[in-house]
């Protein structure tokens, strides 16, 4: 059986087929960097992460493209609350993002685009939609006129008479309906803008998407999706601006997980509702909040709390206490086992087609976990009954094998903030590094001076810089 995964296009599961044999392309929607990044965004990330994985583990070339939304309302105002450009707002979320992406051990992507990189592109679609008579102008402002498209509501099931009722009152009047949005937005005083054939302005959310993932991934490619938060109204406009443009069908599978909740409410930076990923890091380590995230499947809801997290910390520990136990590294060899060594042989041999069985199911990690904890009481019971310990080394390294699919057991074991200082200094010395090479060794040895202060010593050596606790 091949991988069935579920199309939030058609509702159901289906089978998957590439649209180029051996390869998969897939675009997530990354985040607005308009506050810190917290753990519902890291689920989301975390998904995709594990869809990459499974699909490369089954011998897939994988294209992985994850935007970064820059420029938008919500930027923008960040920015003059906090008295600053937007740009440094944007960087300064975005860099504390990939981060945490990278602490979780989530694989960097193949790109990572950004709506002011493509403004050309940005600005030609809108273009191809107005000739095509599904896009028009008022003041600067360009709309895409809903109604023109037939199809409208098929990922979302909503009904555009429905959503033209049920509007809010403070709708804009310049609009030919209130379902039409924006495509490109004349920009307002002190705001970022872009010359285009329609003055100075600057995309609007959707259009960005559309734009970059044909770029990347080409006018059709296998997977697109991102939290089912994005389904209405950003994806189902997507697809409109996308389809409408090049009359082919834009992405085939449409993937999206559930929300993390906090208090029985989505977790939410709009409304500040959540708990900044930076924070919890520095209580629990990375494949604690790894294994919280996957052991409920992505398409359900999960809540977040400190009793599931320490509950899922004491789990945790039971797969290394199994991981840590000593066993003969040699291959087993079947003919010299008892009858009772033969069965747990046989149970760890089929580990591996349990694991695929469930992971096959629309990525069913939570299935897949329990293969992890069945390979952990193997280890035990082999060595409580002093058994062939040949077996103990052949449950770890399917535990292992198998648990790197998911993105377990590859980050740094013990305190959750070494991570953090492993990361830090990482940054730190890349940044001393880049000033070496330029020559300006005076602000590269006061960062050794005042690494020197806080008790950290550095060795340069022909192969890169180390550093270590005085």
């Amino acid at each position: 059986m091949g991988i069935r995964v579920h199309n939030t296009l058609s509702g159901m599961k289906e089978d998957f087929v590439p649209l180029v044999d051996g390869h998969v392309g897939i675009y997530f929607c990354g985040m607005t960097v308009q506050e810190r990044p917290h753990i519902g965004h890291m689920r989301a990330c975390m998904v995709f992460d594990v869809f990459r994985r499974y699909f490369e583990y089954k011998g897939f070339e994988v294209t992985l493209i994850q935007n970064i939304t820059d420029v938008d309302d919500k930027v923008i105002e960040k920015a003059d609350e906090r008295g600053t450009d937007y740009r440094i707002v944007a960087q300064e979320y975005a860099d504390e993002y990939l981060y945490a992406s990278d602490l979780l051990g989530i694989k960097r992507s193949t790109f990572y685009p950004r709506a002011t990189q493509h403004i050309q592109e940005i600005i030609s679609l809108v273009e191809r939609l107005a000739e095509k008579g599904f896009a028009y102008e008022v003041d600067g402002d360009v709309f895409y006129e809903v109604s023109k498209w037939e199809r409208y509501g098929r990922l979302s099931r909503k009904k555009l008479d429905d959503l033209i009722s049920g509007a809010r009152v403070a709708v804009d009047e310049r609009k030919r309906s209130p379902a039409d949005f924006a495509l490109w937005k004349a920009s307002s005083e002190g705001e970022p803008w872009w010359e285009s054939p329609w003055g100075r302005g600057r995309p609007g959310w959707h259009i960005e998407c559309s734009a970059m993932s044909m770029r990347y991934l080409g006018e059709t490619f296998d997977i697109h999706g991102g939290g089912v938060d994005l389904v209405f109204p950003h994806h189902e406009n997507e697809i409109a601006q996308s389809e409408a443009v090049t009359g082919k069908p834009f992405a085939r599978y449409w993937m999206h997980n559930e929300w993390v909740m906090l208090g029985g409410e989505k977790m939410s930076k709009s409304t500040g509702h959540f708990i900044p990923i930076l924070e919890v890091l520095q209580t629990y380590e990375p494949d604690v909040i790894r294994l919280y995230l996957l052991s409920t499947h992505y398409r359900s809801q999960i809540e977040f709390g400190e009793e599931r997290l320490a509950s899922t910390k004491s789990a945790l520990e039971r797969l290394h206490n199994a991981l840590d136990l000593e066993g003969e590294k040699e291959d087993v060899d079947s003919s010299t086992l008892t009858a009772a060594e033969s069965d747990i042989f046989s149970s760890i041999s089929s580990s591996r087609d349990s694991f695929d069985e469930a992971m096959d199911d629309d990525f069913n990690t939570s299935k897949a976990i329990s293969v992890l904890f069945d390979l952990a009481r193997l280890c035990n019971t082999v060595h409580k009954e002093s058994l062939n310990t040949k077996l103990i080394s052949a449950a770890q390294r399917s535990m292992k094998d198998l648990g790197s699919v998911l993105g377990l057991f590859e980050t740094k074991r013990g305190d959750p903030s070494d991570a953090l200082v492993d990361s830090v200094m990482k940054g730190i010395l890349d940044v001393r590094r880049i000033l070496r090479e330029e020559k300006d060794y005076r602000a590269a040895d006061l960062i050794r001076e005042r690494l020197i202060e806080a008790g950290v010593r550095l060795e340069d050596k022909p192969e890169g810089t180390v550093w270590k606790r005085k």
